[in-house]
């Protein structure tokens, strides 16, 4: 769409929920996701402004869906992946503030089977000589491509470092004429042990700045979390951007309707670990009414204690908050600005909270194991 009218008729036609992009972006810079016709009318204008006199893209949003990073390796013949990673959070966060784990843990072997077939057709039909990244969306049993980008991508170092293979070299050398066979790199390899990567938001440093998850990039660094357990794992990571994962006390739970029913399970597991819950009045009837024992907090202005009380006074170790169309309500944005003021753990998507849930369960199972990274060295399966 070459203007504003133009645009909102195109969203209209496609059927919201719609992704809005420049026709040229880096960090995903003036992208967004939109539900209806208020949040499109909201930011039409910031997409136009990226880059004027271009057109802006309109694309169906997949709702739900599962996104996969692949970085692979091709010589122009032969073409090996380097490595998948699954993201945490459904489709349409930034890969570069997605939590990932690899290798892929809920997607089947028939689906990673089909994501490598068309990683390598992509490879051979654009010609790469180096390094490229696929971005794929899984959904309903369906792969998508969203993007490739024939380059290096953020996620080479977390993978190269993750599996002990030097891809950005292997693939300086391939571009300078060597074949993957000369380099003795011919076969994929996966690794044994679970490597999460998580994110690292400046969000204390920039009050009243909005506090979500989306297609802009946000975060300003990543760390990284090895264990032969995936729940420790994610612990490691998190425990690396602080605060990480309490095992016990308060959390704080309010969630938008579609996650609600996630969100009850979530409560009650949590809730049978000793946890105490807490509320607000929507969540707080579901939860009860699932028979989650839960303590109803006021909305601000609407009485006291609230969440934020109750996180400045130190008594709320979590806080699960999942945001309701793009714009934040102005509660959601001032429990999380507080929960990043006062340290306090902080899952944004459902998907994440379920994530953090397995993390606690296995922090009070079991000790948390420290090795130097070099001993997961070549520890993988070569496939």
């Amino acid at each position: 769409a070459m203007d504003q009218d133009e645009a909102l008729v195109f969203a209209r036609e496609v059927g919201f929920p719609v992704l809005l992009r420049p026709s040229f972006v880096l960090g995903g810079r003036g992208m967004f996701i939109v539900y209806n016709e208020t949040e499109f009318n909201a930011v039409i204008r910031q997409a136009f402004e990226v880059m004027p006199d271009k057109p802006v893209l309109i694309d169906k949003f997949l709702e739900d869906a599962i996104e996969l990073d692949v970085d692979c390796i091709s010589d122009g013949e032969t073409s090996v992946i380097g490595g998948m990673l699954e993201h945490i959070e459904f489709a349409g966060v930034h890969s570069g503030d997605a939590s990932m784990v690899m290798p892929p843990h809920t997607l089947s072997k028939d689906m990673l089977q089909v994501v490598r077939e068309a990683t390598h057709a992509l490879a051979k039909e654009l010609n790469v000589i180096g390094l490229m990244n696929v971005q794929f969306a899984i959904k309903d049993n369906q792969l998508y491509v969203l993007e490739v980008n024939p380059r290096a991508s953020r996620t080479v170092p977390f993978v190269a470092k993750a599996m002990g293979v030097p891809l950005a070299k292997l693939a300086a050398q391939v571009m300078s004429g060597r074949t993957l066979k000369d380099l003795g790199f011919t076969r994929e390899q996966t690794p044994k042990h679970w490597c999460v990567k998580e994110a690292v938001f400046p969000f204390v440093r920039f009050p009243g700045a909005t506090i979500t998850l989306g297609p802009e990039m946000r975060s300003t660094g990543e760390v990284m979390g090895l264990d032969a357990d995936l729940g420790i794992a994610f612990a490691k990571a998190q425990a690396a951007v602080k605060p990480g994962l309490p095992t016990s006390g308060n959390v704080f739970l309010s969630v938008k309707d579609a996650d609600k029913p996630r969100a009850v399970d979530i409560a009650r597991q949590l809730a049978s670990m000793g946890f105490e819950i807490y509320s607000t009045s929507g969540t707080a009837k579901v939860l009860a009414d699932n028979g989650v024992p839960v303590t109803r907090l006021a909305k601000i202005n609407e009485g006291r204690p609230t969440a934020v009380d109750m996180i400045k006074n130190g008594k709320i170790r979590m806080v699960i908050n999942t945001p309701d169309g793009m714009i934040p309500r102005r509660d959601e944005n001032a429990i999380r600005a507080a929960s990043y003021a006062h340290n306090v753990c902080i899952m944004t998507t459902i998907t994440g909270a379920s994530a953090a849930l397995h993390g606690i369960q296995a922090l009070r199972r079991e000790q948390v194991g420290v090795k130097p990274i070099q001993l997961y060295k070549n520890n993988v399966t070569v496939l």
